[in-house]
């Protein structure tokens, strides 16, 4: 073939690669018309895209939790409120799990993860129900207000409930799991996107916290308020933050350039974006009155990086843009932010590109999530106190009394921000099924909650069928603690020891105390057991009543939780994630933010039972702590230690690494709890856990402000609770080493 064939054969080939490219460009273009339509650009070129297609007055529009739809740009109405605290909420039937309180007394990483993944489990396929629905309402989205990781400084704290309990390592290792689950694996689509809130040094009190200002020195704010934020930013990747209501050191936290756009995007590399709570936007001109108007308000926020309102306030933008209060570009720059989500959420591709929309709505309240409620329950339970080993009860029991206001109200065990149980296990029900025939279980409610309570029946004769019952009865288990209707969110309740959502008091009210010790005074045996959302001061229970049992707001399985655990058929091991004081006149003022002699950290008084204490029906052996002398400032540090099940019965354990500087010339905490491992082991089985204990925990806030590693002498501390003292003198179960970082 001569040279002049093969050049029509190329011309020809040429000819109609440009065909089929130019065919291949007009089907694209048939297809996406713009393109933002495209699912192949990248969420940040297709945010950009959509965003310049937009009017102001649309701009606008999508910057509050209720957006509108965009039609002629196919932009759908999108709700971005949300909740799935301890499961998904406000939206119909759900898997309840314990509330967020009882998941940090579990203390186990690996099963926060689970749980969240069915969450999101749950959440994906709701949402998607919703949509083919055509619904596209509040509580219907993907993106939601969870984890609440505020530091539960103050037992009186209503909402400490939420929180994971008092402890920034703590707290920070249980929020990054709980992100993970909900926000998934998947590189180019989130599962759902998770909230970091409230950003931050926020914990009441409840009724002052719009116009409240929360004020700390930069060491209690970087040692105890703001790690377990950089931990879910840095290692959970969360996208998402919630600023707080309250102000902190004079600057209103939705409008804090330091806060906003110094720390959490510029030193902590947050990309994601950050949402207002709900009307916090108001109380920066209403309640703390640092500027005059709306628009000034919502002009402060913007510019100092709160992208997202919960709230209408934003519709003032306008306003602000044509006094120069702000930019357009401002508004783009926040907008892009959200407009990234929710490409990456996948709302804009069709579902079968997205993984996570073929998840069938039969996951929610599916058998395998109901077991898994049931795990969590038993997991999160803590037994407090077991003299003579009273407990497990033996199940042949004739007659067991099951007394107190908490023993039978489904309501109680569901903490607030809950969705609905199909089939919610009360403590009565939980124990009348475990017994079954084998024993007859008399139920009195023998009190109402507080004083001051309404009732169908006066106080005498609910006392009176108690003490009937109880006189009846072989063992009297009494149910007692306090309700999400007594303790929680900005509430309306004005009766003895409670106010406004916080308590006034620590102890149990007046009438279940007078209760508990009328039941004592017959010499039956009592078990307590308490359900509540933070620590109770219970110390003549302490004292008179031989077996205690924490139970929190335990969700859709305490009852069948609490009844595995009293006959022995669930070994406890739940930890406290909070310290149980002895008196609200052991703790500061509750308005002061300042650490001192507050938590496990700086308390330096008796507690009535120690942050990490818990029980269980069989006895651990530590043994073989290794650990190196040196350490080279900066350096992580490996620490490994044996444990074995000496006892007779299998059962978790819950190892703790507590680390303490003994030679800083700057304040630091007693201790701090830098490792921990729930394990289980068989009788007399044992087994090696290893700790990879942070270079930082080996540093100091130093006189300047700054983080800096600290040489010197660190104590290191291994065992099932926590030490009670800082030095090398021996403690039965605790396992000493002196480290030097050097």
């Amino acid at each position: 073939m001569n040279s002049e064939n093969w050049n029509k054969i190329l011309r020809g080939l040429v000819v109609l690669v440009l065909m089929l490219v130019t065919v291949a460009s007009i089907k694209a273009q048939q297809k996406y018309e713009f393109p933002y339509q495209d699912p192949a650009l990248s969420a940040e070129d297709r945010a950009s895209d959509l965003i310049s297609r937009m009017t102001v007055d649309e701009k606008i529009s999508q910057m509050m939790n209720t957006a509108p739809a965009i039609d002629r740009l196919g932009v759908p109405a999108y709700d971005w409120w949300n909740e799935c605290l301890h499961g998904v909420a406000r939206a119909g039937l759900a898997t309840v799990f314990p509330q967020a309180i009882g998941l940090g007394a579990t203390w186990d990483e690996d099963l926060i993860f689970r749980v969240a993944t069915a969450i999101s489990d749950e959440a994906r396929a709701k949402h998607h129900e919703f949509i083919r629905n055509g619904q596209r309402r509040r509580y219907q989205g993907l993106t939601f207000w969870t984890p609440n990781i505020n530091i539960f400084r103050d037992p009186r704290w209503g909402r400490g409930q939420e929180t994971y309990g008092e402890d920034p390592f703590l707290t920070g290792k249980i929020g990054v799991q709980f992100v993970k689950g909900l926000q998934g694996d998947d590189p180019k689509y989130f599962k759902t996107v998770a909230t970091l809130k409230h950003y931050v040094v926020h914990s009441g009190p409840e009724p002052e916290r719009h116009s409240f200002d929360a004020v700390t020195d930069e060491r209690d704010f970087r040692e105890t308020y703001l790690p377990q934020f950089e931990m879910g930013i840095k290692e959970g990747k969360a996208y998402s933050v919630m600023c707080a209501y309250n102000r902190y050191n004079g600057e209103a936290t939705c409008g804090s350039e330091d806060l906003l756009n110094g720390i959490l995007r510029t030193e902590f590399g947050f990309d994601g974006y950050i949402v207002s709570d709900c009307g916090a936007i108001n109380d920066i001109y209403r309640g703390h009155k640092l500027v005059g108007t709306a628009a000034e308000a919502s002009a402060l926020a913007v510019k100092t990086g709160t992208d997202l309102e919960c709230g209408s306030a934003y519709r003032n933008l306008k306003e602000a843009l044509e006094k120069k209060m702000i930019t357009e570009r401002e508004l783009d720059i926040a907008l892009k932010r959200l407009f990234v989500a929710r490409f990456r959420l996948g709302m804009f591709d069709p579902p079968e590109m997205v993984k996570w929309a073929s998840i069938p709505y039969s996951v929610n309240d599916s058998e395998q999530n109901k077991t898994l409620a049931a795990e969590t329950a038993r997991k999160s339970i803590v037994l407090l106190k077991n003299d003579l080993n009273l407990l497990p009860l033996k199940k042949n029991i004739s007659k067991v009394a099951v007394i107190g206001p908490n023993a039978d109200q489904s309501f109680v065990l569901l903490g607030n921000y809950n969705g609905n149980p199909s089939d919610p296990v009360t403590p009565l029900r939980g124990i009348r099924e475990k017994l079954g025939s084998n024993a007859e279980v008399l139920y009195a409610q023998g009190c109402n909650w507080a004083t001051g309570m309404t009732s169908q029946k006066p106080e005498a004769e609910l006392k009176a069928e108690a003490m009937e019952a109880a006189g009846k009865a072989d063992v009297v288990i009494m149910c007692m603690g306090i309700t999400p209707r007594l303790e929680g969110e900005e509430m309306r309740v004005t009766i003895d020891g409670f106010r406004g959502g916080d308590r006034t008091r620590i102890d149990l009210p007046d009438v279940q105390q007078e209760l508990i010790r009328s039941i004592h005074s017959l010499g039956k045996p009592v078990v307590l057991v308490l359900l509540n959302g933070s620590a109770l001061a219970i110390n003549w229970e302490n004292e008179n009543i031989p077996a205690i049992i924490e139970t929190w707001y335990g969700g859709q399985a305490a009852g069948q939780a609490l009844a595995d655990v009293i006959f022995g058929d669930y070994n406890p091991a739940g930890r406290l994630p909070v310290t149980f004081y002895k008196s609200v006149n052991d703790l500061p003022d509750f308005s002061d933010y300042k650490m001192d002699n507050r938590t496990y950290r700086y308390f330096r008084g008796e507690p009535l039972y120690k942050f990490g204490h818990g029980l269980s029906y069989t006895t651990f052996g530590y043994s073989k702590l290794k650990a190196p002398k040196k350490v080279k400032p900066g350096q992580a540090l490996r620490a490994s230690v044996r444990i074995q099940n000496t006892g007779t019965m299998a059962g978790d354990e819950v190892a703790q690494l507590y680390v303490s500087n003994l030679d800083a010339d700057v304040p630091v905490p007693i201790r701090s709890l830098r490792g921990f491992r729930r394990i289980h082991l068989e009788p007399g089985e044992a087994r090696t856990v290893t700790f990879e204990v942070a270079a930082d925990a080996f540093t100091v806030i130093a006189k300047n402000n700054k983080r800096a590693a600290d040489p010197g002498q660190y104590m290191i501390t291994v065992g099932g609770r926590q030490p009670s003292k800082v030095t090398a003198d021996e403690e039965a179960g605790i396992l000493k080493k002196l480290v030097k970082i050097i």
